[in-house]
This record gives C-alpha cells, sequence and structure tokens, in this order.
C-alpha cells in the first residue's frame, strides 16, 4: 500500500478543495510545493545563523535531518518543517560570549529537555499540557510568533522597496486570479519572478555563485560542556514547547484532523532534531511556522511534499554553488514574501481563538491576549546582568557580561502562562468562580482525542 494516495487525477484541484496529510499530487507538482516550503524556510533559517555566527550550511544541513527525524516519528502524520528557531537567538548569543561550543551544549541540553518533554507527553498523553496552555493561551503564542517577526519583513521590504512590492504583488494576484495548481504555488512563483527581476535590476552579484564549487561538507562544530549556560536555554524549552503545540493544533485546524495522539512524538522528533544540531554545530530546531503558512495560502497538507524539501535542503548544503545562488536571494524578495507569510502566522493564532470560541468578554482571556500579543510585537526583552547595547529584535549584540538574556518570545509566552493561571487562581481566592476555562475542541464530533487515524 503506497505511502500517499494520490489526489484524484493528481493534476487538478478543486476550489476549497484540501491535500491530506496521506495525499499528493502527481510527482513534479508534489515537487513544486516541496520546493516552494524550502523557498518558504529559506530566509528565516539562514537569517539566525547569520545573527548567531554558525555556519549557515550546517545549520541548513541539521534543518534537513531534523525534518526527516520529525517526519519519520511522527508517521508520515503531522506535516511540518523543522527550521532555525528564534528562540535560541538570545541565549546563544550570551552564551557565545564565552565560546561558541558553550552555545552548542546550551543548544543540545535544551534538545534533551524537550525530547524528554516529550516522552512525558507520549506516556501520559496531552490532558497536562492542554490545561498549561488552553486555546487562549496558544493562540496568543502562535500569534506573536508571527507578529514579532513583522519588523523583519519591515526591514527586508524597505532596503528594496520596489522589488519587495513587485513580490508581495504578485503573490497576490497569483494567488487571487490563478485557479488549480498555479494558485497554489504562488509563493514560490512570486518569489522566483521576484529573484527574476532583482537579477535584470542589477541588485544580484553573482560573482559568489561562480567562485563557489559543486559539491561540498558543511562545517561542523562539538560543543564544549559549560552547564554555567544552561539556566539561559531553559525558558527556550518553554517556547518550543509552545510553538510545538500551537503549530500542530494549527495544522490540525487547517487540516479537520485531530492530532493529539501525535503530539507527544512531535516534541520529541523536535527535541531530537535541536539535541543534532547542537552535536554537530548546528541551530536549535522547531516546527517551522513559515511552512505552516504556506499550507494555509495553498491548502496543500501532504507529507510528500516536506520530504521534498528536507532532501531538495539537504542537497543544498551539500552543493555550496547552488547554496550561494539561493542566498543571494535579494531582501526585497524576502520581505515581500514574508509580509504575507509572517501575517498569515499571527493569523493562524487568531484562527485559533475563533475556531475555539474564546470568549473576550472575559477578563482573564482579555488579559491573557492583550498583555503578551503587545510584549512580542514590540520585542519585549528582559535582561538580567550588565549587558551592552540593544540592537535588533531587542536583542543584545554588543558586549555581554554575565548577562542573561531573554528573548521577546519567552517573555511574552511566560506572561501568557502566568496572567492566565495567575488571575484564575486569584479569582478563585476571592470567591470568584472563575468561568470554565475554554477547551481545544474536537475536530470531529465525538471523537476521541486519540482515536483520529484516519487521514
Amino acid at each position: 500500500m503506497p505511502i500517499w494516495k494520490l489526489k484524484g487525477d493528481g493534476k487538478t484541484i478543486g476550489p476549497g478543495e484540501a491535500i491530506a496529510p496521506n495525499e499528493r499530487l502527481t510527482w513534479p507538482r508534489t515537487t513544486g510545493i516541496g520546493l516552494q516550503h524550502i523557498v518558504a524556510m529559506f530566509g528565516a533559517t539562514f537569517l539566525v545563523p547569520n545573527i548567531t555566527g554558525f555556519p549557515p550550511s550546517t545549520t541548513l544541513f541539521f534543518s534537513a535531518i531534523a525534518t526527516m527525524a520529525f517526519l519519520l516519528i511522527t508517521r508520515n502524520k503531522v506535516p511540518s518543517y523543522l527550521g532555525s528557531s528564534f528562540a535560541f537567538i538570545s541565549p546563544v548569543i550570551a552564551a557565545s560570549s564565552s565560546s561558541m561550543g558553550a552555545a552548542l551544549f546550551g543548544i543540545a541540553c535544551a534538545g534533551v529537555l524537550l525530547a524528554v518533554v516529550g516522552l512525558i507527553v507520549m506516556a501520559v498523553g496531552t490532558g497536562w499540557i492542554n490545561k498549561l496552555m488552553p486555546p487562549v493561551v496558544t493562540g496568543v503564542i502562535v500569534a506573536l510568533i508571527g507578529f514579532n517577526l513583522a519588523p523583519v519583513a519591515y526591514n527586508s521590504f524597505m532596503e528594496q522597496p520596489l522589488l519587495a512590492t513587485i513580490t508581495f504583488a504578485a503573490i497576490i494576484l497569483i494567488m487571487s486570479l490563478s485557479k488549480g495548481i498555479l494558485g497554489r504555488l504562488s509563493i514560490f512563483i512570486g518569489v522566483a519572478l521576484g529573484y527574476v527581476v532583482g537579477a535584470l535590476m542589477g541588485v544580484i552579484d553573482f560573482s559568489a555563485v561562480a567562485t563557489a564549487a559543486w559539491v561540498g561538507l558543511p562545517t561542523f562544530m562539538l560543543p564544549e560542556a559549560n552547564f554555567s549556560v544552561l539556566l539561559m536555554f531553559l525558558p527556550v524549552v518553554l517556547v518550543l514547547v509552545a510553538e510545538n503545540v500551537g503549530h500542530v493544533k494549527s495544522v490540525a485546524t487547517m487540516t479537520g484532523k485531530n492530532l493529539d495522539k501525535y503530539m507527544g512524538r512531535a516534541l520529541f522528533a523536535d527535541g531530537v532534531g535541536t539535541t543534532l544540531a547542537g552535536m554537530g554545530g548546528g541551530s536549535g530546531t522547531t516546527t517551522y511556522a513559515e511552512n505552516i503558512g504556506v499550507m494555509a495560502a495553498t491548502r496543500v497538507y501532504s507529507t510528500a511534499a516536506y520530504w521534498i524539501a528536507g532532501l531538495g535542503a539537504l542537497l543544498l548544503s551539500l552543493c555550496p554553488k547552488f547554496g550561494a545562488a539561493i542566498f543571494l536571494l535579494p531582501s526585497g524578495v524576502i520581505g515581500g514574501v514574508c509580509i504575507v507569510l509572517y501575517g498569515m502566522i499571527g493569523m493562524l493564532g487568531v484562527r485559533i481563538w475563533v475556531e475555539n470560541k474564546v470568549d473576550f468578554s472575559n477578563n482573564v482571556n482579555m488579559m491573557t491576549g492583550a498583555v503578551p500579543l503587545v510584549m512580542g510585537i514590540v520585542s519585549f526583552t528582559l535582561s538580567i546582568g550588565a549587558i551592552g547595547a540593544a540592537g535588533e529584535f531587542g536583542l543584545t549584540v554588543g558586549e555581554i557580561n554575565n548577562a542573561i538574556i531573554i528573548g521577546p518570545i519567552a517573555v511574552a509566552s511566560i506572561s501568557a502562562l502566568v496572567i492566565y493561571h495567575l488571575m484564575r487562581l486569584l479569582n478563585k481566592l476571592r470567591g470568584i468562580e472563575p468561568p470554565k476555562p475554554v477547551v481545544f475542541k474536537k475536530v470531529k464530533e465525538g471523537v476521541d482525542a486519540t482515536a483520529s487515524e484516519d487521514f
């Protein structure tokens, strides 16, 4: 029995029709969707090593390995790409003031802890996570992940506004006017068009491509045990749990399939991917919101496309010449596509609220959503100790002396948890019966949360 069933004739997609995780289009069309996923993750995945100082090709290599491991561990039931996590930027910058090896040690330890959390969820179920992070909390974390990245899109957009506008407009027009597969490939086509226009405008210097080798291994590094950096990485685990839960819930909402039984596997798989990256010199990984944005736009959820993306990313990491060509993607093109993708990520968080009927007339829910969302949008960063000048994204990029820096996503995520549970506790202590918390609605009426296997 094939892993993926061909959807219809594999060539045409009706309006509003979706491709399930166990389905696929024809292989050329599936390959096109997979390439679109590579484009979607590329900018952010390369941005993290550019900020932290890790080799980009090594990060791409472990991103590919982590993605394929994720698909295997989740039994091809959860479509997702594992790219560089922005949650690691702050602690990596802080820890790398000692050495890059110390930062890698922190990443590897965070991965091990996340894998342990995944094993616990696999053993006891997701009930405790749903209570810890109900829809109002998960929704705000998913939303702030998208909206926190807005300055990244804006900065890239404004570097080459004409090129960014052409890319952005092309994506919108193709998505709106094209039927079938062309509309589903709107992001890939828009980026490709932006690349060609950028080359014609002379903003791309291909000299790096000419001098790059065709085949080459990434640069690997080993971690150095340094237990003093671990405290910096502990909040990251919370963010990774929240990201994974939010992303899996988002995929469940989009696909109409209950994925709770695979939540533990998803957490464990991300932990494995992050651990491998930390052991070899790559950035920590997470289920990628950019690619969830692509699924939201295309309604193609086939895991076959993610295998194409993983294999393609692996080949890119081993081909410096091709990697150099992709790396030349103009900032304006990145800005144009990120305006679309990051906005979609933010709206997926809002969709979690809507789908689960979160009541914002309840002050607990209102404050849980309001305060963390603003913190994420303005990049509210908490620093403990002496730090240098604050840089992009509210991160410290100057000299760092014995500082512990907690990035905006971690701060906002922790705030959401504290506000929600503290306000409910205080209401109870005052004798005010807190409203019954909203729980994630079952995807299918009358279906048990552990029983959905029918993809």
